[in-house]
């Protein structure tokens, strides 16, 4: 059950970001080309699964080093850190170049 809840939290993380693509694409990055900016956006969702093998690689060590538990707590905890430092974070207009870097 615990290893499904973690799933279930991580797909469900994929879902939202895909669904509110469009939003972020207008917040995060420049204003003028639409394309660019769904674009840049689908970039960024793009690095999220290529990112998921070396995930696995270093929570499979920490959890042969530390448990299953450990794991699964850490790894959930970051994907909510990251959900909540989306909703939170400044937009284009209030900081600039920066929010593209920080949304990677």
């Amino acid at each position: 059950m615990g290893a499904c809840s973690g799933n279930l939290v991580e797909w469900y993380d994929f879902f939202i970001y895909a669904y509110t693509a469009i939003y972020f694409a207008a917040s995060f990055f420049p204003k003028g080309d639409t394309t660019s900016q769904l674009l840049a956006t689908a970039g960024v969702f793009a690095v999220g699964f290529f990112m998921r093998p070396l995930g696995g690689w270093i929570f499979g060590w920490i959890a042969d080093t530390r448990g299953r538990k450990v794991s699964m707590i850490i790894s959930v905890f970051m994907m909510c850190a990251g959900s909540l430092l989306i909703a939170v974070m400044p937009t284009y207009e209030t900081i600039g170049v920066a929010a593209p870097v920080c949304s990677w």
